[in-house]
């Protein structure tokens, strides 16, 4: 689905969640709930920088981005409206949203760790080979996740500083991972 396609999703699960399995649980439905405010502040006010945009602005040759998610997912919201407004004004990349929980799962052939970790971003050239395969969330960010999970940290506190993180790092960490991603 194209990204206007997952905002329709989105607002749809918020709007009818009885519609939707998953979101009768009522933890996924406030997590839904609290991802889409995020999201639509990082829609508002991320701004990538000048020199990645310029970086990802000079891909010249057919691209198709795929980014594996969720509405459920708390790293989504940041890293989703991240990327889709960093090569939204690149003709030349086909951005392209799939639910990880729904045929065709995809996200089968890109486990982390032996999971579904998600998101997952998996960028591919015009004949639809992967050039590379990004996520579910910022090297360093996955680092201190781990490091945190380690040391026996419960969930909701983890959360919290992952939050903080995202807040503080403003999404520079995703923009030169992707850069470095595709040697730009």
């Amino acid at each position: 689905m194209k990204f206007e396609e997952y905002l329709d999703y989105f607002e749809s699960i918020l709007k009818n969640p009885e519609r939707y399995p998953v979101y009768n649980d009522q933890e996924y439905l406030d997590y839904t709930k609290l991802n889409w405010s995020r999201m639509s502040r990082w829609m508002k006010r991320f701004i990538p920088r000048e020199d990645i945009q310029v970086k990802i602005n000079s891909i010249n040759t057919k691209q198709r981005w795929i980014l594996i998610t969720e509405p459920w997912c708390g790293d989504a919201a940041h890293s989703v409206p991240q990327i889709f407004k960093l090569i939204k004004g690149n003709v030349n990349i086909d951005f392209d949203i799939q639910l990880r929980d729904t045929e065709p799962c995809l996200i089968d052939k890109y486990l982390t760790n032996g999971g579904k970790s998600i998101p997952k971003l998996v960028i591919r050239d015009q004949n639809d080979v992967d050039i590379a395969v990004w996520g579910p969330r910022p090297s360093k960010l996955q680092k201190l996740f781990s490091d945190l999970k380690d040391e026996g940290k419960d969930f909701s506190e983890i959360k919290e500083v992952m939050q903080k993180w995202y807040n503080e790092d403003k999404g520079t960490e995703i923009q030169l991972e992707l850069v470095k991603l595709l040697s730009l």
